[in-house]
């Protein structure tokens, strides 16, 4: 399996920025299509964000245009640069490889609020 650790998160106003970052295990990650999760209270998690090994992307409705996705594969890293960020992007935010039965990560916190 592989292993994620989110940071980044915090308390923000709304229409500020954050950068979440994500350090995943494993000798073959530049293979992963990996994707950035999130989870409101009281909502099921859903996918905000992938990135395929090539560095295709795909973005939710509610975030496109706003949120950007990228990867660097020599570090095993994943990131997701959010903009413009709204009230309704308050969420626990997760990395992991798309369609995988690996176990979550901790996810880091993300908190829009004036």
């Amino acid at each position: 399996q592989v292993q994620y650790v989110e940071s980044g998160g915090g308390l923000v106003q709304p229409g500020g920025s954050l950068r979440l970052s994500c350090a995943a295990s494993g000798s073959i990650f530049g293979i992963y299509t990996m994707g950035w999760y999130r989870q409101a209270p009281g909502k099921q998690r859903g996918l905000v964000a992938r990135i395929t090994s090539d560095g295709s992307t795909y973005y939710a409705d509610s975030v496109r245009g706003r949120f950007t996705i990228s990867r660097d594969n020599a570090k095993n890293m994943v990131y997701l640069q959010m903009n413009s960020l709204k009230p309704e992007d308050t969420a626990v935010y997760y990395c992991r490889r798309v369609q995988s039965g690996d176990s979550w990560g901790q996810g880091t916190q993300v908190t829009v609020s004036s």
